[in-house]
């Protein structure tokens, strides 16, 4: 069985990964176990440069705040700001801190570097301007669609006055109140204010589609773009801050997928530009149905993987990674009868796998699920394992310093 394994192990490069599929995808799609490590961090903005070297990717997307990204892309493709500036403002989750992230913007702007704009790299961020406890009010996504339309429209097809929009968005901290996560009735996405804000974004939202042969020759088609994301980022808001006022059993269920759904939105756009490397979580990049144990107990989802896979087909692959040992995190040496305890017999640090040939090698003998001490480590679903193009393995993970 050891060898069965060995014979599908290659190293982590580009071209391992391409070997695996029929074609190049449009979206190259690199899950990973765990946040904030900065080895899988390295190890993406490695694949990532091989990726623009070899094969002509020219955007990465990862796991952060669509809106604070644009931020991050005003930088490498123009310089506009400073590192310092784009580290603390362009990034969520606290992404910003990571070394291996400031090394991958600090890359892409000195690539750029007198470069024209067709080759130039794109950065962008992909998740809604979703923390962890809370969400980011509309206000700046809403307005920024409206004051996109307004000056390029007539005055009369405008649902309302921007001044109406600010009465009614309030003061941001009435969208962002931490507690709303766990306590629906902290919320204000089922007043009557939030209500008429849904329908003016739809409506913003129509208009900006009607107007559509006009709109992307009066502006630039980055302007349009950007639009565009003000547009599905304000109706994804005020449709998850809808639920967070929910009472019912399936609010859970209802927000995270919400969340993945204005993720795959993004995604979209995102590989209607060309072809691009996706980072982020496993479950939010997997083909399957995702599950998560929640403090309402356990929801389950389509994640952005799976419904950005529908659309694509073979233009979207999902390479997730595995890892052996995270010491710092409590994370110690896999079990042999598990996925990772098979990929940690190996000799390699690092190998590239292909998933659908390991799984034929293992046939019907099925590993064990890995248990994780740590709740900040998911681990590879060994009834998935087919379901994946590729694994890249990373046998130990050391602490960031």
């Amino acid at each position: 069985m050891a060898t069965d394994v060995k014979d599908t192990a290659h190293a982590v490069e580009a071209a391992a990964v391409m070997r695996l599929l029929p074609a190049r995808p449009r979206l190259l799609a690199l899950g990973e176990p765990t946040h904030g490590e900065d080895t899988l961090l390295d190890l993406r903005n490695e694949l990532f440069r091989q990726l623009v070297e070899q094969e002509g990717y020219r955007t990465i997307a990862i796991e952060s705040d669509c809106m604070r990204g644009l931020v991050v892309d005003d930088y490498v493709t123009s310089g506009t700001g400073t590192l310092d500036e784009v580290m603390e403002h362009g990034f969520s989750h606290g992404w910003g801190t990571s070394a291996a992230n400031r090394e991958l913007v600090r890359w892409m702007r000195a690539h750029n570097d007198g470069r024209p704009a067709s080759e130039r790299l794109r950065f962008a961020g992909f998740d809604g301007p979703l923390e962890i406890t809370a969400a980011a009010s509309p206000r700046q996504a809403l307005t920024a669609l409206h004051g996109y339309l307004a000056p390029r429209v007539d005055a009369d097809l405008l649902p309302c006055t921007a001044e109406t929009l600010d009465r009614l968005l309030g003061t941001d901290d009435r969208w962002t109140h931490p507690a709303a996560m766990t306590d629906p009735a902290q919320s204000v996405g089922q007043s009557a204010e939030a209500g008429q804000l849904r329908l003016l974004a739809d409506d913003l939202v129509a208009l900006f589609d009607a107007q559509m042969p006009h709109l992307i020759t009066a502006t630039s088609r980055e302007d349009w773009d950007r639009a565009r994301l003000y547009g599905r980022t304000a109706t994804g808001l005020l449709r998850y801050h809808h639920w967070m006022a929910d009472t019912s059993p399936a609010r859970m269920t209802r927000l995270v997928g919400v969340r993945d759904q204005m993720m795959a939105h993004n995604l979209l756009a995102v590989a209607a530009r060309g072809p691009a490397l996706v980072h982020a979580q496993n479950s939010h990049l997997q083909r399957e149905k995702s599950t998560m144990r929640m403090w309402e107990g356990p929801v389950e989802w389509w994640s952005a993987g799976a419904l950005v896979s529908a659309r694509l087909g073979e233009e979207y692959a999902f390479v997730a990674t595995a890892l052996g040992t995270i010491r710092h995190q409590g994370v110690d040496t896999p079990p042999p009868d598990t996925v990772e305890g098979l990929l940690y017999a190996l000799p390699e640090d690092r190998c590239v796998i292909d998933a659908r040939r390991l799984a034929t090698a293992l046939g019907d003998t099925r590993p064990a699920p890995r248990v994780s001490p740590w709740f900040g480590y998911s681990p590879l679903d060994p009834a998935h394992l087919a379901d994946s193009d590729g694994i890249v393995f990373v046998k130990d993970v050391p602490q960031s310093q």
